[in-house]
């Protein structure tokens, strides 16, 4: 169940990213609604996760999981460039993350 909390937790995160810059400032009632709901949606079950997990790997894996799923759906819903250096960094976070899971007690 961890890792479904944490995986549930990232789509929040994701979510919340998105939905903040569709709020204007927060100044648009529903993306504003959505997006307070996502954050405390993601807040609430990365803290689920964080019950079997150490707080340094459940955090990186949140939001450096999360990080690389808003920019590739970012480029998809609000048109931003994905270049070779952007991916090239998105695969360091994936890796370094991953690593990080297998080196953590």
């Amino acid at each position: 169940m961890t890792w479904l909390f944490l995986g549930i937790a990232v789509v929040f995160e994701i979510a919340f990213a998105l939905g903040a810059n569709a709020t204007n400032g927060f100044t648009r009632l529903w993306p504003s609604v959505f997006t307070l709901a996502a954050a405390a949606g993601g807040i609430y079950t990365l803290s689920l996760a964080l019950r079997h997990l150490d707080v340094g790997v459940g955090y990186t894996l949140w939001t450096g999981l999360g990080g690389v799923g808003t920019v590739v759906l970012g480029s998809l819903v609000y048109k931003e460039k994905l270049t070779l250096p952007r991916l090239l960094s998105f695969a360091s976070i994936i890796g370094g993350a991953v690593l990080l899971k297998f080196t953590a007690a």
